[in-house]
């Protein structure tokens, strides 16, 4: 039988009442965007909020980026994924400002997740490309990680070979690159997160995510925003046994960038 709880014994999940460590990270505008087909949006607007800074809402057709200071593409299936996954949402208007952000001498933030990661390939951003597993199906499961760089603006909280898990749910999911891309990505120390446990898709050298030479940019397949809050995130976690959708390795994903803009 359902035991009745009065509001003040109920547990609160994610309770953004709550201040942040750092009250400065609500400062930090973190700009999240939307194509036609994007899913994970608001997921990834409610990891920015709960990491303590402020999430703006981007379209887009928008013509300039609303004063953010780092941008994050999400995933879901821009544009129904026709032609090639992230092909066309490649060429919306908003594109042009976030690359030309991404490139300016500041380097403003940039995170591709999943399909957002497919379109900073397309966009050049990052090198190399996506094409559909080797198993040619969609799968979505907890899937661990190795940590390979923290020098990135989104990695910084995490320590070098550290093992996170986090959700990955993907039918376009292996990275693939030619052998002097994937010699100048691994002579540069430029792969970020590496696939532990086994390889889900086939993606050359276990690779989930890498970073452009500053560091600024970075994409991978799983899915962070889906685990930054206790009861809807993995079931799994790096740092031991967790309780069923407890697990919210992805949290410092957001914090390190937050941390990284207040430098």
């Amino acid at each position: 039988m359902a035991q009745n709880l009065t509001a003040e014994q109920t547990p609160l999940v994610a309770d953004l009442s709550e201040p942040a460590t750092d009250s400065r990270l609500a400062d930090v505008r973190v700009g999240v965007v939307t194509f036609p087909g994007t899913l994970d949006d608001r997921d990834a607007a409610r990891a920015v909020e709960i990491a303590g800074g402020t999430a703006v809402p981007l379209w887009y057709a928008d013509k300039d980026l609303n004063g953010v200071d780092a941008v994050i593409l999400p995933g879901g299936f821009s544009y129904g994924d026709y032609l090639r996954a992230g092909a066309i949402a490649r060429f919306a208007p908003l594109m042009d400002r976030i690359v030309d952000a991404a490139n300016a001498r500041e380097g403003m933030p940039v995170l591709g997740i999943c399909n957002g990661f497919q379109v900073l390939t397309e966009a050049h951003l990052l090198p190399g490309s996506m094409i559909k597993n080797e198993q040619l199906k969609f799968i979505c499961r907890d899937q661990a990680l190795r940590v390979e760089n923290t020098d990135t603006a989104w990695t910084g909280r995490f320590e070098q070979g550290q093992t996170i898990v986090v959700p990955l749910k993907n039918q376009d999911g292996q990275y693939v690159a030619d052998q002097r891309t994937l010699d100048e990505l691994e002579a540069e120390h430029r792969v970020v997160f590496r696939y532990a446990g086994g390889n889900p898709n086939g993606s050359r050298n276990d690779i989930a995510g890498i970073t452009n030479a500053r560091g600024n940019v970075v994409g991978l397949m799983p899915h962070p925003e889906h685990a930054v809050e206790p009861g809807f995130g993995a079931d799994l976690s790096g740092s031991g046994p967790v309780q069923m959708r407890q697990g919210t390795d992805g949290l410092d994903v957001f914090v390190s960038a937050l941390e990284h803009l207040l430098r």
